[in-house]
């Protein structure tokens, strides 16, 4: 079944660049000038996957992605004309995105991004797949089978990307996995020089899930190598 792209942007020139070099891979590509039509495509077409601009007239890139999320779990990749900066990173996460990319960016970037987005889709397992509660004590309860995470008896919610790290550390508890082999297994092999990536999200995390981030319980340095998750210790 072909895949489905909503691209959301203000800019006709670069709507089209998606539609040319996307529809090339194969995909089918819907366009839409501003937030308000975006989601209305959302709606209609059930899109695999949402390119969205951030500085848009009218209701902006995170109004959008912020209703997007209210409505879909569907992968959002937020596209800036800004300067890399951690606090967009930062509030893409805050708003649901899954993804950033910078623009202006080259075609073979555009393609690797979203192909693997749907490669992560396509590999996640299957929702009938049942497995008991992956971890639990009396702070911190993470069952991956129903993909939820409570803190001290209340529901955490997570983005699709914090969750497959978070669950991939956890299911590998005590292991420690290097900055690169994170990126390769949570956002692909095309992002294994984006290391910063991995720095922000588990910041993110602890933020979301430990009783005090900056003296992290569970989410561990393992300073010059990478991150493990820790059981408490009783």
């Amino acid at each position: 079944m072909t895949k489905k792209v909503l691209a959301i942007d203000d800019d006709a020139v670069f709507l089209r660049l998606v539609e040319r070099v996307l529809s090339r891979q194969g995909l089918e590509v819907f366009k839409a000038a501003g937030g308000q039509e975006g989601l209305k495509l959302l709606f209609k077409e059930k899109p695999d996957i949402v390119l969205l601009d951030v500085a848009m007239p009218g209701m902006d890139g995170w109004q959008t992605c912020r209703r997007i999320r209210e409505l879909s779990d569907v992968p959002v990749i937020l596209l800036t004309g800004k300067q890399k900066a951690e606090e967009d990173i930062v509030r893409g996460l805050d708003y649901g995105a899954d993804d950033y990319l910078f623009k202006p960016l080259g075609n073979r970037e555009l393609v690797a991004r979203v192909r693997a987005t749907l490669r992560r889709i396509e590999l996640s397992p299957p929702a009938e797949v049942k497995r008991e509660v992956t971890y639990a004590d009396d702070f911190l309860t993470v069952d991956i089978a129903e993909r939820k995470v409570m803190v001290k008896g209340e529901r955490v919610k997570l983005t699709p990307k914090e969750f497959r790290l978070f669950a991939l550390l956890v299911e590998g508890a005590g292991r420690i996995f290097t900055h690169r082999e994170l990126l390769e297994k949570v956002w692909g092999w095309e992002y294994t020089d984006d290391l910063d990536y991995v720095r922000i999200y588990i910041s993110h995390l602890r933020q979301k899930l430990e009783p005090d981030p900056a003296l992290p319980r569970y989410i561990i340095t393992e300073s010059g190598v990478g991150y493990y998750f820790q059981k408490k210790i009783v």
